[in-house]
């Protein structure tokens, strides 16, 4: 289940659990006070490997076909030549 962020006029900034069908909250749980549901900040990325590109995350096998074919293409180069 998402986490909502909401602003209570009385008690402040809460986060609450609810499924996305749920319509958002009008009153708060502790005081019965409205709230407003604030833009998350949560995006849920996830990044794997060290980096930040797509390239570090690939099976292991992309390395080992990209090292063959790249011996191919050396050489047809090199019985051109």
């Amino acid at each position: 289940m998402p986490t909502y962020d909401y602003a209570c006029s009385s008690c402040g900034d809460f986060e609450y659990f609810q499924k996305i069908t749920d319509e958002p909250l009008k009153t708060c749980p502790k005081c019965g006070s409205a709230v407003k549901r604030l833009i998350s900040k949560n995006a849920n990325i996830i990044f794997k490997g060290p980096g930040f590109y797509i390239t570090d995350s690939r099976k292991p096998d992309y390395e080992s076909k990209a090292k063959a074919e790249a011996g191919e293409n050396g050489k047809k180069e090199t019985k051109a030549s």
